[in-house]
């Protein structure tokens, strides 16, 4: 990948930055060329790198930065990668979601603060359930799961991925709060768990065939099979999840799903349509944004009523 426009400024005399630089310096000069090429939190960015490289909290680093402190080697190399907008978490190996610090790098989605709210509502209504059963399809990196796990410790938890490079991260940040990973599609998987979950949770791919990711570090660097749902709607497999949510969940289960915020009016559809939901809601992220949707799995009982066809004389009369 090339990164026009600058060229790292190291020498021999000093192989982290300029001759007699600063952390200081080094913090600022990092933050104007992430600015430069449109990276969200320039100077947030730059503190979590040479974090990364001093093995110190970003508060240490902010410490540091008051003093004489020389920037750590390597820094300016760091600077480039994000400056190329290769993703902060691949750059350290490390994503923050809620509680929890989790293993990436290549071919796993990078978890999004956006849903840690997703997260939030399968946790609540786990912890209503004397030790549930909850399974996350589509767990990617594991985050969901690895958040319900730490977050409601009586739970049983399993999660579901197909991506084989996914499944090796998700392994990775689960097999320690021993959650139940299967390697699987989340279409067909878990068959044999049919109607024995309280809560299913899903980030399915949900993009657009047609659609381009705004972010580079999403465009170029997530995995095609994160992102996209399939379909020129992106609904293929949200639709999908709902059905298999449908399948697993005991009658009175809880299934909540992320989407996108254009999305919310499909989805609410999608479930309302389905005699198979009830009190199906949106929820809004931290943004204020359609960002999940929930349903209910209806007991026998509050299944809606189905009339048959009036038979005919002449059926009614056969033997």
């Amino acid at each position: 990948m090339s990164r026009p426009g600058w060229t790292p400024s190291v020498t021999k005399a000093n192989p982290a930055g300029t001759a007699g630089e600063t952390l200081d310096a080094a913090l600022r000069s990092a933050a104007a060329r992430l600015a430069e090429a449109g990276v969200p939190s320039p100077r947030v960015d730059a503190e979590l790198l040479a974090a990364h490289l001093l093995g110190e909290t970003v508060g240490r680093v902010r410490a540091l930065a008051f003093t004489d402190a020389p920037p750590p080697e390597g820094f300016s190399d760091l600077v480039a990668e994000r400056a190329a907008r290769v993703p902060l978490q691949h750059i350290t190996g490390k994503a923050h979601f809620r509680y929890l610090e989790l293993a990436v790098g290549p071919g796993v989605f990078v978890p999004r603060p956006e849903t840690e709210t997703v997260a939030q509502l399968a946790i609540d209504a786990a912890r209503r359930t004397p030790s549930p059963k909850v399974v996350d399809l589509g767990t990617g990196s594991g985050a969901i799961a690895a958040a319900v796990a730490s977050e409601v410790p009586d739970a049983e938890v399993h999660a579901v991925e197909l991506s084989p490079l996914a499944y090796a991260w998700a392994e990775r940040n689960l097999a320690p709060l021993g959650v139940h990973l299967v390697q699987g599609d989340l279409r067909t998987a878990l068959g044999e768990h049919n109607a024995s979950f309280d809560v299913v949770v899903s980030n399915p791919p949900y993009i657009p065939a047609e659609a381009v990711p705004n972010e580079p570090e999403a465009a170029e660097h997530d995995p095609a099979m994160a992102l996209y749902g399939g379909g020129a709607d992106g609904m293929e497999l949200p639709a999908a999840a709902a059905r298999t949510a449908a399948r697993l969940l005991v009658p009175g289960g809880y299934f909540v799903m992320e989407h996108a915020e254009v999305q919310a009016p499909a989805v609410a559809r999608l479930l309302a349509a389905d005699p198979a939901w009830t009190d199906v809601r949106t929820h809004l992220d931290l943004n204020d944004r359609p960002r999940a949707t929930s349903g209910i799995r209806r007991t026998v009982t509050d299944e809606p009523v189905r009339e048959e066809p009036m038979a005919s004389t002449r059926e009614r009369m056969l033997p």
